[in-house]
């Protein structure tokens, strides 16, 4: 059942990273419960993001992460993949909003009204919760990836192109974690 009073803020992470999947959340706040320090997750220490992103879990209405996994991201592309990973973490929220507030400057297809806000994760408290929560999963995931794939540096980069990440790509190939339609990992593909 759709509660049309409250508001979900959604966002997502993980665009640029050659590797991994891009995740979601949404997020609908408590207003009884308010949760000091929100804002833009890359504007957060790890450990401080990590703290929030418990504090969301514990105090929200209601949230759900969401994903796009890589094959999905090189087949409809990263733009699609993102708005699609927005899409599940709305659609699976157990407490269905009656609008949305998106990050960003398009529009997942959502079940009720919602508004793009470019650097909404500055200004809308919501938006800033699902920013932190995706990234705090997200970390996590290419933490854990690390072990499966060692070698790359995903606990550092977090799949992201930095020198490291493309030396370890040249070096050591590609994994099935790695976003094949980007051009560092198509460069690399087509080498072999």
């Amino acid at each position: 059942m759709y509660k049309d009073h409250l508001t979900a803020g959604v966002d997502e992470v993980g665009r640029g990273p050659l590797a991994g999947p891009v995740i979601a959340a949404a997020v609908i706040l408590d207003p009884k419960q308010p949760i000091e320090g929100l804002t833009d997750s890359k504007k957060l220490s790890e450990k401080k993001r990590i703290q929030l992103a418990e504090e969301i879990k514990l105090k929200a209405l209601s949230w759900c992460i969401a994903r796009a996994e890589p094959l999905e991201i090189d087949e409809i592309n990263i733009l699609n993949a993102s708005l699609l990973a927005m899409q599940r973490a709305v659609e699976g929220l157990e407490v269905k909003p009656g609008h949305c507030l998106v990050d960003g400057n398009k529009l997942p297809k959502l079940p009720c009204t919602a508004e793009a806000i470019v650097k909404g994760d500055l200004t809308e408290p919501a938006i800033s919760a699902a920013s932190i929560i995706a990234k705090v999963a997200r970390d996590l995931e290419m933490i854990e990836m690390e072990a499966v794939f060692p070698g790359y540096g995903f606990a550092q980069h977090k799949g992201y192109p930095t020198k490291t990440h493309r030396e370890a790509l040249a070096k050591l190939g590609v994994t099935k974690i790695h976003r094949k339609s980007f051009a560092p990992v198509q460069k690399q593909l087509q080498l072999i």
